[in-house]
Formats: structure tokens, sequence, C-alpha cells
């Protein structure tokens, strides 16, 4: 048992299952269990972070049961989702993007595939071509302009029976004359409608994408909806010709007459995380009357689209240039508002950040679970996991005033006050979250030394683990009866 549950506080695990969607209280109860032993030792493998045999085999049980689905295991976590955005204020950006997590298994038909790679050539000059075994992911972040996770709005996870390929698929038939709704890109439009239903507010709702989400059935779904989006494009689509000008080919293309546009401004920009350098961009935007592709202009109809194009000047050797083409049908009037949007994709960001914590900080990659069923509701327990850990990340650089409550339960700030008394110099000098967070990652390696960056995730899933396994041992010692 964690020390979050025999310190008998309510923890933040109740309010990501108060609404979960399971057949029985017992069931319920499993769950909270789950996600308390698995928060507390982020990484860990499941007997050791269920801590016996009897929890451990609990645990297979629980992810074997049939009446156990990985959308009743996130119905709680959607829920508390809405109400974290119901109480926040301004846009809310939806950061979508897929992901997908390799398992080696000498029976990878139980689990499916997700991808081909090329591992080389043999002797004898054939080629190395492999499928690799595993789970793709798709999920939606609902993250707060300041960059606070405030949970997911959706997710979808499948595998495949095989894989051929894009490419290959490509000479048979053309997909532009395909309906999305047979493809797996139909993942981005169901995304956004769950998302939408789920947060009742379309107005609000940004929806962010990198360049796998350029599709033009998004962009018509958005608009019936009345939802925004802000993508990044790969596709050279058709468009109406201007009124004026040439009337070239060239002009009947997005790019042509996205670059045609005069430029609009500079705009320097932090690279990498690192404040000391920086990049200046050049940029400019466009409206574009976009038209639908050429085999479904029947069933969809032309969009008013605005472009934006950031290009940076003189960039180092050692790294290609930024630039961006973006795609949106939020209103740009100028400069300002082209750069507040550049600001706002490059918050998508946190959507890699959060399956980085998935696979590096939860391992979600390392367990032994030998089906899919059983594996996708593990890693729907994982994504609650791994919001937590970002969540925390974030809070403590957006709100460092907050008190430590907001975020962390009563035996993690008692086992840290535990901790900071027993130092010979006490390091909390305020009751504010910044400086709770802070020693949480110095816990996991954090030297916090003046020129250091705020900590990370990395520093602060290893310092949860060792929290944890502190705060136990302080509820033991308390329960201890001497003489």
């Amino acid at each position: 048992m964690s020390s979050g549950a025999m310190a008998g506080d309510a923890g933040w695990q109740d309010a990501e299952i108060a609404c979960a969607s399971l057949p029985d209280q017992r069931l319920a109860r499993r769950l909270r269990q789950l996600l308390d032993q698995l928060s507390s030792a982020p990484g860990q493998p499941m007997p050791a972070a269920c801590g016996d045999w009897a929890a451990t085999k609990a645990a297979y049980r629980f992810f074997d049961n049939p009446r156990v689905t990985e959308h009743g295991i996130l119905a709680g976590h959607f829920a508390a989702t809405a109400a974290r955005c119901a109480a926040s204020t301004g846009p809310i950006l939806v950061l979508q993007d897929t992901t997908e997590f390799i398992y080696g298994r000498a029976h990878p038909g139980k689990i499916g595939f997700t991808k081909t790679v090329n591992g080389g050539r043999y002797k004898a000059g054939q080629p190395n071509v492999h499928t690799l075994c595993g789970v793709l992911m798709h999920s939606s972040l609902a993250v707060s302009l300041s960059g606070t996770p405030l949970g997911l709005t959706a997710t979808k996870f499948w595998t495949r029976t095989k894989f051929k390929g894009t490419w290959t698929l490509k000479r048979h038939v053309n997909p532009t004359r395909v309906p999305i709704e047979t493809k797996e890109s139909y993942r981005w439009l169901e995304n956004l409608r769950q998302s939408i239903a789920l947060l009742g507010t379309p107005e609000r709702c940004v929806h962010v994408a990198d360049r796998e989400s350029d599709i033009y059935e998004l962009f018509c779904l958005a608009q019936d909806l009345r939802t925004r989006f802000l993508v990044r494009v790969q596709t050279n689509r058709l468009a109406k010709a201007p009124p004026a000008g040439r009337r070239e080919n060239a002009d009947h293309r997005v790019f042509a007459q996205l670059d045609a546009a005069p430029w609009s401004g500079t705009h320097r920009v932090t690279v990498g995380g690192n404040a000391e350098e920086t990049a200046c961009l050049r940029v400019k935007f466009a409206t574009i009357t976009t038209l639908p592709p050429i085999g479904k202009q029947k069933r969809y109809s032309p969009q008013a689209l605005t472009y934006i194009h950031a290009l940076e000047l003189d960039p180092p050797a050692d790294r290609p240039p930024i630039d961006w083409k973006l795609v949106t049908n939020l209103p740009v009037a100028d400069l300002a508002g082209a750069v507040e949007k550049l600001n706002w994709y490059a918050l998508r960001w946190k959507a890699e950040v959060f399956h980085k914590v998935m696979k590096s900080g939860c391992r979600a990659e390392e367990s032994r679970l030998q089906t899919a069923e059983r594996l996708v509701k593990f890693l729907a327990l994982v994504t609650v996991v791994s919001w937590r850990i970002l969540f925390l990340t974030m809070s403590a650089r957006v709100e460092p005033d907050a008190r430590p409550d907001t975020v962390l339960t009563i035996a993690e700030i008692n086992a840290l006050d535990r901790i900071d008394a027993a130092r010979p110099k006490p390091r909390l000098r305020r009751r504010a979250l910044a400086d709770y967070l802070l020693q949480v990652a110095m816990l996991g390696g954090y030297l916090a030394r003046s020129r250091d960056p705020p900590p990370g995730t990395m520093v602060l899933w290893r310092g949860l683990t060792r929290l944890h396994d502190i705060a136990l041992g302080i509820t033991i010692g308390a329960h201890q009866r001497c003489g």
C-alpha cells in the first residue's frame, strides 16, 4: 500500500476516477488502488509497484477483465479535465498527436503491428525489413495559454493486423479519392468531435496539430462544429485565383499565393528552451480561398483560410532553419495576431513531452502484458499518471506562489515537511508551490544552481518515486509503538 493510501488523505486520484465508467464499486476501488500504486512508483514494473504477489495478481485480473475498458478507466479523467477547463479562463488549446508503443514479443500477433522499418541488409545483400509489434495511441491534450496541461479530452488506441506502408498503398489507390471515414487519419476528426462534445464550448477551443493533420476534411468539420484549428501545412493545395494580378497556373496553388504576400515584420524567439539562444523570424500571413481536392469537390466546399509563414533569418549551420507554414480559421489582422498564433503552435511540443513522460518516465514500453487488450487498459492508467507528472512540472512554473495543496497531496506535503525539518539548515522558507516542487526535484537529482533551468519532468518523476518511498517509511514509523 502506498503512502497516500496509508495516510488516509483523499488524494488527487479520487478526482480522476470519480466519474469512471466501471460496472461495480469493487472494480472502482481496484482502479483507485492501481492509480495510487502506479503514481507512487512511476516507471517501476507492475510487481514492484504493487508490492506483493496478491496485489500484482489482482492488477492482472483487472487488466484481463472484459468488463473493464480503456474508455471506462479514462471516463473519470475526462470529466475532471472538463471541470478544469471550465474553471480556467481564455482559449483552450487542444493538442493532438500520435505516438507508438513498441514491444518485443515471441508471439506478436497477440498484440499487432505498428510500422515496418529497414534494418539494413543481410550479408547476401537482401534487405532486412521487419514489422514492429506494438500499440498506437492518438491523444488530445488540453492546455491553457500559459502551458498548464489541464488533462486529456480524447484518446484512441489501436493496432494493425498488417502494415504495408503508405507509399505502397499509394501505388494502388489515389488517397485523395478515398472517403476519410475508411482511413486511419479519421482519428483526427474523431478526437476533434469527442473533445468538443466533452468540453461543450467549441468557440473556446483551438485544435493544434502537426503536418500529419493537414486534412481538408478536418478543416470542414471544424467549420461545421464552429470551433477553431491551427495546423502546420504540408500540402500545396488548390486555391482560388486572386481577383487581381497574374493568371498563371502557379497562382492556383496556396504556396504560390503565400509566397507573393509581403513580409509583415520580424519576431525573435527562444530556441530549444535555452534563453541565451534566440532566432529572428520573418513573418507573413495571407487569407486564401482554399479548394478541396479534385476528387472531393462535390462533397466539400471551398474554405477561406489564413496562412502564416515564419522563416528564420541567418540560421546557424548546426541545425536546420525554422520554417513554419501554418493554416488556421482564426482571424489574423496584423503582425501581432500572427505572432500570437506562432506562440500557440509552439505549445504543441507539450504533447511530445507528455508522450516522453509515458515512455521514459513511466516506461510504458517495458510492460510484459501479452495481449493488446490488456496493454491498452494499462496504457490508459499510465496516461493519467503521466499527465499528473507534467501537470506538477508546469504548475510550479505558471503559478509558483500557489498553495502546495493545490497540486500535492497532504501525505506528500507532510513528508516534505518532515524531510526539511530533519535537515541542519531548512530549505522550505515559505509554503509556496514552487518551493515544495523544488524539493521534490532535488530528491530526483536536481542541483538547483543559480543558472540551472527550471526543473523538468525527468527529475520530477524520479523525485516523486523517492518521496513516496520516504512517505511510506514515515507512515510505517508513525504506527510503531515503542516501550
